[in-house]
């Protein structure tokens, strides 16, 4: 039994803000647990590249902003294609300025991009998920979920947002066979935090920061994404799962 609790073959895997960093790692790895994934993002371009990493692989190409447009396409899918069984909302942006001097513009950009996607997508799928009695939906909070740091206030508050958006999914949606749970990844090396890791100063402090002393790769949270998209975590429901090398359990 345990050598099937984590197969995912069968199951169709949405994973949002895909062509790159996390996204892509988390559709490779869901790839490789067995699922068949359906790769989104704005940018075709970057999409076809990424897709022509993962052999079997699907497009769908929309803004996950636009609360019509992903109901429609996942919708269209859904009536055409088959059923989403996991949707991964992985679709974010950061922008670093301190708060006092932050433009509106900005905050507003930040509160679309990374908290009203996650309305939007999960929604959408779970209006299909209920009448099946089964779907996974898995959020990507942070370790900026549960603290702050200089400069991002806005981003923690959309992340604080996402943890108890979560939190919210699973107490309407359990009822109905859904598993909605998130994923708190901490400092990951990836594209979005790059004008951090090329940081020397930042470097130093967050290995000094860190209990396991270095950046998180994207890869090291395919494990976590896995066992809430199957059925390992059958009982889990409004978790928030940190990957974050310790830095949310120290001082």
């Amino acid at each position: 039994m345990a050598s099937t609790l984590f197969d995912l073959t069968g199951r169709t895997a949405l994973i949002t803000g895909s062509s790159q960093g996390i996204g892509l790692a988390l559709a490779h790895g869901l790839a490789e647990a067995g699922a068949a994934v359906l790769l989104n993002g704005r940018d075709r371009s970057k999409l076809e590249a990424a897709s022509a990493e993962i052999p079997g692989s699907r497009i769908l190409a929309f803004d996950v902003t636009d609360h019509d447009t992903v109901r429609g396409v996942i919708d269209d899918f859904e009536a055409t294609q088959g059923p989403i069984d996991i949707a991964v909302n992985n679709a974010g942006v950061q922008h670093r300025t301190p708060l006092e001097d932050f433009p509106a513009a900005d905050f507003e950009r930040l509160l679309h991009a990374n908290i009203t996607s996650v309305f939007n997508v999960g929604q959408a799928c779970a209006r299909h998920m209920i009448p099946r009695g089964a779907g996974k939906i898995i959020n990507i909070a942070s370790v900026n979920s549960a603290v702050a740091r200089y400069s991002i206030a806005p981003y923690t508050a959309t992340k604080g947002a996402v943890a108890n958006l979560t939190k919210g999914m699973a107490t309407d949606w359990a009822r109905h066979g859904l598993n909605c749970n998130a994923v708190a990844p901490g400092y990951m090396r990836t594209p979005l935090n790059e004008p951090l890791w090329s940081d020397d100063t930042f470097n130093t402090w967050l290995e000094q920061r860190t209990p396991a002393q270095r950046w998180g790769r994207p890869e090291e949270l395919v494990g976590a994404t896995v066992f809430l998209a199957s059925e390992a975590s059958s009982f889990v429901n409004g978790h928030i799962l940190y990957v974050d090398g310790g830095i949310s359990a120290a001082l």
